[in-house]
This record gives C-alpha cells, sequence and structure tokens, in this order.
C-alpha cells in the first residue's frame, strides 16, 4: 500500500509509567527464585490506565507536531477501559479536538499499526491534514503465568500529516499480512488472556512478520542493507532478534529499538515505541523497517525514511530514554494492588 501523496509523521510521543516490577519478584512469588526473560517490566499505577497513558504519549506527540488540528484520533488497544464506550473521544476531548472521526481498534498487538495505516490512508486521500494514531496497553496476564515476566504498560502516539515540510519521517510503503491463526485470545467472559506457548512463535510471530516484511522489500526494490535501522514487535527478549536474523538484518540494525528488556511487551504499543526509540536517534536520510505483530494473526510492515526536519521536530518532544532511566521498584504485593489482581 502507498499513497499518491507524501504523508509521513510529524510528531510522536511515548509514556511509560514510573513503576517496575523486577523479574527476580515474579519468579519469587511462582517459583521460588532465581530469574525470568526480562531484566524488568513497567507497571501503571493505580490510577493510571490505558487511557490515561494514550493522553499522556497523545499530548507530546500532538505538540512535537506543532498541528492545530486532528481530524481523526485512533486508538489501538486490547484494553479498554469501558467495554462499550470508545477511549478515542476522550482523547480528542482532552486534546480540544472535537470535529474529528474517533474509534477504537482491535488487532492484539498490532492494532496500533493498523491505526496508522488508516490515518495514513485518510492524509494521503486528502481527506484530512492530520491525524492521531495511538498504541496503548496495560498488562493483562494470569498470576504466575509466563506474561507476567514479559508484558508491561505504555503508550506509544503517532501524528501522521500530508504536509510534506512537516514531516519528520514520511512513510515510503506499507505491507500487511494476515491469517486465521488463534496462537493468543481472550474471550468476552475471561478475564487473562489464553496462549498457546511456543505456537504464538512458529507458526504464528515469525511467519507473519516474515511474510510482510518481504513483501515490503520486493515491491520496493529493496534489501535489509538499504535499511538503517529495523524495528520489530518484541513479545520477548529472543523473538524480535531471531526474526530479523531470518531476514538478513544485523545486529547491529536492530539494537536500538530492543525495549523489552527493561519495559516488557507493551503490546499494542510495542513495536511503535521501539519505533520512537530510533526515531530519539536517527539521522536524515536514514530508512527505518517497522514490523510489526498481532496475534489472530497479522503483521504490518513499513518503510519510513526520516527528513531533515527530524532535529527540530524531536527537540520538542521527551525521549523515551528519559521516561526508562526514571523509574521506582516495586514488589509483586504492590504489583498485585495496582493491577487489581486481587479478588475480594
Amino acid at each position: 500500500m502507498k499513497s499518491t501523496k507524501t504523508v509521513g509523521i510529524s510528531g510522536y510521543g511515548a509514556y511509560v509509567p514510573t513503576y517496575r516490577l523486577p523479574s527476580p519478584e515474579v519468579a519469587r512469588m511462582w517459583r521460588g527464585g532465581g530469574a525470568g526473560p526480562n531484566k524488568e517490566k513497567a507497571v501503571a499505577g493505580y490510577d493510571e490506565d490505558s487511557t490515561t497513558m494514550a493522553i499522556e504519549a497523545s499530548r507530546i506527540a500532538f505538540q512535537m507536531s506543532g498541528a492545530n488540528e486532528l481530524g481523526a484520533v485512533f486508538v489501538g488497544t486490547e484494553s479498554k477501559v469501558y467495554a462499550v464506550k470508545p477511549t478515542s473521544t476522550i482523547v480528542a476531548q482532552a486534546l480540544g479536538q472535537h470535529f474529528c472521526l474517533a474509534s477504537d481498534y482491535e488487532f492484539a498487538c498490532k492494532a496500533g499499526t493498523e491505526a496508522m495505516q488508516t490515518v495514513a490512508g485518510l492524509a494521503g486521500s486528502g481527506m484530512i491534514r492530520h491525524g492521531l494514531a495511538i498504541g496503548v496497553d496495560t498488562a493483562q496476564g494470569r498470576p504466575g503465568d509466563e506474561l507476567e515476566f514479559t508484558t508491561g504498560c505504555g503508550a506509544a502516539s503517532f501524528v501522521i500529516s500530508s504536509e510534506k515540510n512537516a514531516c519528520l519521517a514520511t512513510i515510503e510503503a506499507s505491507v500487511s499480512y494476515v491469517t486465521d491463526t488463534g496462537d493468543f485470545w481472550r474471550r468476552s467472559s475471561e478475564e487473562y488472556p489464553v496462549h498457546l506457548s511456543r505456537f504464538t512463535g512458529e507458526p504464528a510471530y515469525f511467519h507473519h512478520t516474515q511474510s510482510s516484511v518481504e513483501k515490503l522489500m520486493k515491491e520496493l526494490d529493496l534489501k535489509p542493507g538499504d535499511f538503517t535501522y529495523a524495528v520489530f514487535h518484541q513479545p520477548n527478549p529472543r523473538f524480535p532478534l531471531e526474526v530479523a536474523m531470518r531476514l538478513g538484518f544485523t545486529p547491529g540494525q536492530i539494537q536500538t529499538g530492543l525495549l523489552n528488556p527493561v519495559i516488557g511487551n507493551t503490546y499494542s504499543a510495542s513495536s511503535m515505541m521501539g519505533l520512537i526509540a530510533v526515531l530519539d536517534e536517527a539521522k536524515p536520510d536514514d530508512r527505518i523497517l517497522l514490523a510489526s505483530f498481532g496475534s489472530g494473526a497479522g503483521s504490518d510492515a513499513f518503510s519510513l525514511q526520516v527528513t531533515n526536519h527530524i532535529s527540530d521536530r524531536r527537540s520538542k518532544g521527551i525521549a523515551i530514554r528519559a521516561m526508562i532511566d526514571k523509574a521506582i521498584k516495586i514488589d509483586y504485593a504492590t504489583y498485585a494492588k495496582f493491577r487489581r489482581k486481587i479478588s475480594k
């Protein structure tokens, strides 16, 4: 998919909660000690949720963009505060935007990149000038499950614009690949999601990610060496490294985006937060591969190219590393209280 006119990112913002749950704390509770695959993970406070985090990230993105209006606000999440009530209208209200499209997206961990594609399409068609795409989630994991080690909380927002001079990175093209692969799901009557453990790697994560990226590179006549950075969905520290190697990327191309070991898999925001980490240090003309993955299953692959506006734009934002470094360690009991895992 490629727009007939230039579209790209004009502003971006992330939100990483201050609280961190060390992996040894989870292991202490359920395994008698040891450590998990992550160093720690970000945990939303008792008064934080997917809505508040989406607003915090979006305020940064909106300010960085320099836009004075938004034609669309789309929120991708699988941890909505309300079962029936959109999150997008709350975010729009907080930003002072009322004459805009507003909707919530669901596609597991790639709901945020689905929102990015829709906004890019609207901007590319001329229907809107600027739109906001958000990926946000809170940790969902049954007590004692593997997800307690790997799933964190966070938000990532992007303002996508059709004005060439506003773009800090242009979107060259995107490709989506989907199948009916049930590797991870949660029915409406269930409190916690269910996953099929290693099945989530093959044939889910690896097959879909490789398929979308290979198709994108073929359509653009590009090879791995043409990209300065490659960012993949990060369900754990191993998967993005392995899929990068399978596709022919080097460790030097992907190391910047690997946030999972310190903030966890932020679901819908995971690959988008990796992109933000890359944009925080990218230089003009750098080409970036972004590849998301969502269980159910599908992958969105994007090729982006950084413009000369990058330095000026990001000076108006807040670096994601600054948020990561601002951390308060908590124990498992505090985590259980914050995430309301203790039933009355």
